[in-house]
């Protein structure tokens, strides 16, 4: 009998996630085996037979995943911003959608000496550690309500001091709270958020759905509750000049750029697109 090679594996289990409606069958197939193995999806060895061990570890990831359970609850990790961040049950996992919002971010500070930055609604701490690893000058405050994901925060943020970056200051805290940060009132030269947005009832894909935490997904009745507490937050908290990038749905961009018009206190209302193409960030500078 033929030994099964970890190309025939990959074969068999891309069909098994296009059939369970997984949208990158392959590509979730091929991270989980480089999970199993040990290196990277570049690295694997398609003409290699799996050991048994190996190969039931596969299948049963791929099980989950064919679940809709997420892949990186799987891998155990995620990639912003070039830092690796430990994800898992109870916290958002961070998307690629959010690279062109942190890249807006990481321009607004080219020539500021020693910035101030902050991250609201941080959940495990991406934007905020990818932002201190891209300008370890900086100062980052980031700040998230859930003690779930503020738990998986913690161990990113303590990770990535032991690694080197620059420590983030960590906050438990509400971003609606009309005092949140009171103390940096007109002087944060960026302040970046992936606030929850989705209407709620929305039915999301079951990745999100059944996964992860609603609290970092449903905004209330027109998904703007949290939005307008990170608009009022912006007016306050930014210096003349600083930048806000405001992550959110597709349909967003408009209501989104009325709501900071409304302000009369911002200049360069636009909203940027993802990867995609797709609007899914909207940005403003402070008058």
């Amino acid at each position: 009998m033929t030994a099964t090679t970890l190309g025939a594996v990959l074969t068999e289990a891309e069909k098994t996630l296009t059939d369970a409606g997984a949208w990158l069958p392959r590509e979730d197939a091929e991270q989980l085996a480089a999970h199993v193995m040990g290196c990277t999806v570049a690295q694997l060895p398609l003409d290699a037979v799996p050991g048994a061990e190996d190969l039931a570890r596969l299948r049963d990831l791929v099980a989950q995943r064919a679940d809709r359970v997420p892949v990186e609850y799987l891998t155990g990790r995620a990639v912003l911003g070039g830092v690796e961040i430990a994800v898992g049950p109870g916290v958002f996992v961070p998307r690629k959608h959010t690279e062109p919002l942190l890249a807006w971010g990481l321009d607004v500070l080219h020539g500021v000496s020693r910035p101030l930055a902050v991250d609201l609604c941080t959940g495990s701490a991406a934007i905020a550690l990818a932002v201190a690893h891209a300008r370890p000058d900086s100062t980052v405050h980031a700040i998230e309500l859930d003690p779930v994901a503020l738990s998986w925060a913690r161990r990113n943020v303590a990770r990535q001091a032991e690694l080197g970056d620059t420590p983030v200051a960590l906050h438990a805290g509400d971003v609606t709270d009309p005092a949140m940060f009171a103390e940096l009132d007109g002087t944060v030269d960026l302040l970046l958020a992936n606030p929850p947005f989705v209407v709620d009832g929305v039915v999301l894909p079951p990745e999100w759905q059944e996964h992860q935490p609603w609290s970092a997904l449903f905004g209330g009745q027109d998904g703007l509750v949290v939005i307008r507490a990170v608009v009022a937050a912006a007016v306050r908290l930014l210096r003349r000049g600083g930048g806000v990038a405001i992550e959110h749905d597709d349909e967003q961009a408009e209501v989104i750029m009325s709501l900071l018009r409304e302000q009369g206190a911002f200049t360069d209302i636009s909203y940027g697109v993802d990867h995609w193409g797709t609007p899914r960030y909207t940005t403003a500078r402070r008058k």
